[in-house]
């Protein structure tokens, strides 16, 4: 899973219904989903999966989850019971390079990615990259706009 951290222009009512509509029929007994730590897309989904399926659950964080953002911090701690295993990288510095390894050690052991970018074309951000690098690696995709 993958998306923006652009969230603060929509409700937590409608990431929730988002999430019951394209998350749902996914979060079934035995799937796993992969999350990045961050803040926005990541801490909602991560909420939502915890609260709402008993899928698999696992977050990859590029450092350590000390090092992350305090709303993805606390996401975490509230959902410590839900997730099956948390992946620190441990990377030197927290640029771009770190959180690119990240998205693609997620995609890599995922059989599709979800992605959720923020509204309009297509960019260059790191919820772009990760969907154009599953589409790299053959993989499926489901791209849901916010």
């Amino acid at each position: 899973m993958t998306g923006t951290r652009k969230t603060r222009h929509r409700g937590l009512a409608w990431f929730n219904d988002l999430f019951g509509r394209y998350l749902g029929p996914w979060a079934t007994n035995g799937a796993h989903f992969y999350i990045g730590g961050a803040k926005g897309i990541d801490s909602l989904s991560l909420l939502w999966l915890a609260g709402n399926s008993t899928s698999h659950i696992t977050v990859v964080v590029p450092g350590t989850v000390g090092q992350q953002p305090a709303e993805a911090r606390q996401a975490i701690e509230r959902c410590r019971d839900r997730i099956g295993e948390i992946i620190e990288l441990h990377a030197a510095e927290l640029l771009a390079p770190a959180y690119h390894a990240r998205n693609r050690h997620m995609v890599d052991r995922a059989q599709m990615v979800i992605g959720f970018p923020l509204e309009g074309p297509e960019g260059t951000s790191g919820t772009w990259q990760t969907i154009n690098y599953a589409s790299s690696q053959g993989k499926p995709r489901l791209i849901v706009p916010v």
